[in-house]
Parts: structure tokens; sequence; C-alpha cells
């Protein structure tokens, strides 16, 4: 389309989304794309001057300065169109500039004001305002691709090194496993610098982070960065930062006396007794050396398992220095790679980071890489509304039973029964999980690899985060129990 056939804020929303439709780069459905942009149109009629930037940043390719393009943030900042959801930006630079874009690999411009990393209320989704760019913990030099563009958070299939083909992950909002690398920061501190600056999500994330515990929570800067006066935290020995100052505990219960507890496994079994991790110590250290002690460590190479294969004593040789695990604030986890080879994670703050359903991805945490692997305050919220949602599905069925067949307004929008089964499904295991990480040493799994389930790993360890399963209890309490109805 010429320039001279370009329409204005001025057009009808059809006009301007038909000019708009011609520019998308194929990545996705045409009816996908086609919702997306005249939502995005319909959001932005009334700002026309951000509306005539979106149409001249689209139709001149970048070519012409534009304006940032804003929509409202949501509570957990992704985006839903046609039932999929992702973070805003990344769907429309999709769109309209990388089809294969992975969330990771963008970076804004130092002139947009309303990015999507700069937590601000309005996020801006100006496709041109943010840049592809590959995190400088990878090293693209011995990797067989076989497309040009950047590699962070392409799947693998090699565990031991890195000469293995990597294909480009699927983007059609499909529910298959999938691989997710997480590179070390080159700006992130040594394992000896507990608050330093952590190692990357994203590229984007390392700079906007702060030096405080919380990057992702946007503050102040200057004298503001200190904490003046203390909150409640399990972490007795830990000062806690500025950002916390803002929120109250999520809970006044008082902190548990072992903020986690840690248990090894060998394919599906148990190895050893349980480890407990008491709240005065916020860092622990899981290797697989033969330190009997305790304490900090958790040393793996102690143990004995009679039923232990030559393949499992093999990858065990290889845990070495294995993970240091951080608890922060009331219950936030951070993790620090010490090996000299990768840790597979099972991370449902990981995936929603990624863009993907709980449960969808297995993260790749590469040697000296400094992550966040739970947030409390989000594994309350999810506990909270899958809580809600399986009582009041649980009533709907009930009333489904007794011949009053809801609408579907009723629970949310849940109407078909087999959604209604499935939310009324829920049980006490499953708000369990959201409390619970898994990390795999060495080994991966998924459709990458030849194991299908973490259980077929040789050596891998559970996480169980006792703050979060307080609140669990508290929100479990919370909820009124109805009459239990006579068996027929």
């Amino acid at each position: 389309m010429s320039i001279t056939n370009t329409p204005s804020s001025n057009d009808a929303c059809l006009s301007i989304v038909h000019s708009l439709m011609c520019h998308r780069q194929g990545g996705e459905s045409e009816t996908f794309a086609k919702r997306a942009i005249e939502s995005l149109v319909k959001k932005l009629k009334e700002k026309k001057d951000e509306l005539d930037s979106l149409i001249t940043a689209i139709t001149t390719n970048g070519a012409h300065p534009s304006k940032c393009v804003t929509i409202g943030r949501t509570l957990d900042g992704r985006l839903q169109v046609a039932g999929r959801k992702g973070f805003p930006h990344v769907i429309y630079t999709r769109l309209w500039r990388w089809p294969d874009l992975h969330k990771n690999e963008l970076k804004h411009v130092k002139y947009c004001q309303f990015a999507f990393d700069l937590k601000c209320d309005s996020v801006c989704v100006n496709p041109y305002h943010y840049d592809r760019v590959v995190s400088p913990g990878i090293d693209l030099s011995s990797l067989q691709l076989t497309s040009s563009a950047p590699s962070l958070g392409l799947m693998v299939k090699d565990e031991y090194d890195f000469d293995g083909q990597a294909p480009l992950p699927t983007m059609d909002g499909g529910h298959s496993l999938q691989t997710i690398q997480h590179p070390p920061s080159s700006r992130g501190g040594p394992p000896s610098e507990p608050f330093g600056t952590p190692g990357l999500l994203s590229p984007s994330d390392a700079s906007t982070a702060s030096t405080s515990a919380f990057p992702s929570i946007s503050v102040g800067s200057g004298s503001e960065g200190l904490l003046l006066h203390p909150i409640p935290s399990p972490f007795h020995s830990r000062p806690v930062h500025n950002e916390l100052g803002f929120q109250p505990p999520i809970s006044n219960h008082p902190a548990p006396d072992y903020w986690c507890s840690i248990a090894y496994f060998e394919m599906d079994v148990q190895v050893g007794e349980t480890f407990k991790v008491p709240s005065t110590g916020p860092v622990v250290t899981v290797d697989g050396y033969v330190d009997p002690s305790g304490g900090d460590r958790f040393c793996l190479g102690q143990l004995s398992n009679v039923h232990r294969t030559e393949a499992i004593e093999r990858a065990r040789l290889h845990i070495g220095k294995g993970i240091q695990l951080e608890g922060k604030g009331e219950g936030d986890v951070w993790v620090r790679c010490l090996s000299d080879h990768a840790v597979f994670v099972q991370s449902y703050y990981l995936d929603r980071e990624a863009g993907r359903a709980p449960g969808d991805a297995v993260h790749k945490i590469y040697p000296s890489a400094y992550i966040k692997v739970f947030d409390l305050r989000q594994c309350h919220r999810q506990m909270q509304q899958q809580a809600a949602t399986a009582q009041a599905a649980a009533a709907a069925q009930a009333a489904a039973v007794a011949g009053n067949i809801p609408g579907p307004g009723s629970v949310g929008g849940i109407a078909p029964a087999i959604s209604l089964s499935a939310a009324a499904g829920i049980g006490v295991d499953d708000l369990r999980r959201l409390c619970i990480l898994r990390m795999s040493f060495v080994k991966g799994w998924g459709p990458d690899y030849p194991r299908t389930s973490i259980k077929e790993t040789p050596c891998w360890i559970e996480i169980h985060l006792h703050r979060a399963l307080q609140l669990l209890d508290e929100v479990l309490h919370t909820m009124p129990i109805g009459d239990p109805q006579p068996l027929d």
C-alpha cells in the first residue's frame, strides 16, 4: 500500500485494520492477527495521536519516528486475544516484525517511556520501540542453527554441550512442553555477592534491574533505595529492602521455622531423608559432595542407594558444585547454578514470565546464571483464584445435576460441562503443586530429550516452600465447605 493510501485515526476502524493487516508478517493465523489488531485499534480510537503513531510506524516499517502506543497493563501483565494469553508487546512485535520472536529477546529503545519492563500502568506496544537482541551469555559460535534468528529461548537437545541442532520453538499457542533457555548475565555478580545485580530473565530485564533483591519491582532511586523500617520476613538474618516497605506482608501468621524442605530423587525413588532448611539461613547449597554435617549444605554425594544404576552414577558425577537456593523477602526464591552443567527447572513463575501456561515449559538454567524461580505474591494470587474457581465450578456443577443449568455468565464464563468438571476437580494436591519447585541436575526432560517426565531423570530434587504452604492452608481455611450430599 502506498503512503498516499495510508489511513489516519479519523478513518473507520475497519479501514485501519485492513491497512495494518497488509503489513503483518504471517507468523500467526489470519483470524488471530485480525482479532489482535481489531482489539488494539478499538483501544486506541480515543487516543488519536497514538493511533496515528501506530499507523505511521507500521506502514513505514519504522522508517519514520513514532511515539509510544499504549494500552493499560493488566494484573498479570498479559493480554488475552482469541482465547490466548501473552505479553502485549510480544504479541504485536511478533505480528508486525519477527514472527519467530521469543519474549526473552526483546529490549526496549531508550526513548520508550512506557516499555513493558518499566512496570508503568500503561504498556507501549509499538513494535518499533523494541529491539531484538541476543543475550551476551550465549555462545553462538558452536550452535548449528537452521535459522538466522537469535537463539535465546530456542529448544536444545544436548545436555552436556551445545553441539546439537536447535529448532525454533512453536508459537502457535499449543500446550506442547518446551525447553526455554536462561543463560547467565554478563552483568550479574559472582556467587559471593548475594545482592549483586541478578542474572536476567531477559536482556531487557537487566537494563532496568536495580541492585536490590527484588528487581522485578520498580522503585525510586537515590536515598529511597534503603529500607528505613523492617517488616516481617521468614529470613531473619537478611535485611529486607525498600521495595517491600510499600507492600504489607501477605499474612501476619508467624513465619515457619524452616523456609523450605528438599527431597532428593533418583528416577522415581526418593533417596535419603528430606533436608529442612531453617529460616535463620536464607541461602542453602545443594551439591554433589559428601559433607554430612548439614547446616546450609545438602550434600547429595553422601547418599547411598542400593538400586542405583551405572547411568545414575555417571550423572551424579556431573552435579559438582550444584545449585544455590536463596530465599528473599516474605518467600520469593532465586537460584544460582554453581555447577559446570545446566540444571532444568519446573517453575510456574518462569512459565508465566515466558508467556506459557503453567507446566508448559522446562527451563534450562545455565552455569553461573542467577534467576528468580518463585514469586510468593503471584503464587498466592494463583492459589486464591484456583480455589475460588474450583468452589464456584463445584456449585455450578451441583446446580446442573439438580436441573438448574448455569448460563455462560456463571462461574466466570465456565459453561461447558467438561470445563465445569475440570474446574470442580481442582483439589488440594493441584493447589499444593503451586508451592513446589522441581530441579533436575545435568539431564533434561520433555520433547527435546528421551525422557518425558522429571521422574525419568537420574538425579533431581523437589523443593517444598513452607511459607507458600502456610498461605495455601489459610486459603483453604477461608473457603466455605458446603453441606455433604447423601450418596445414592
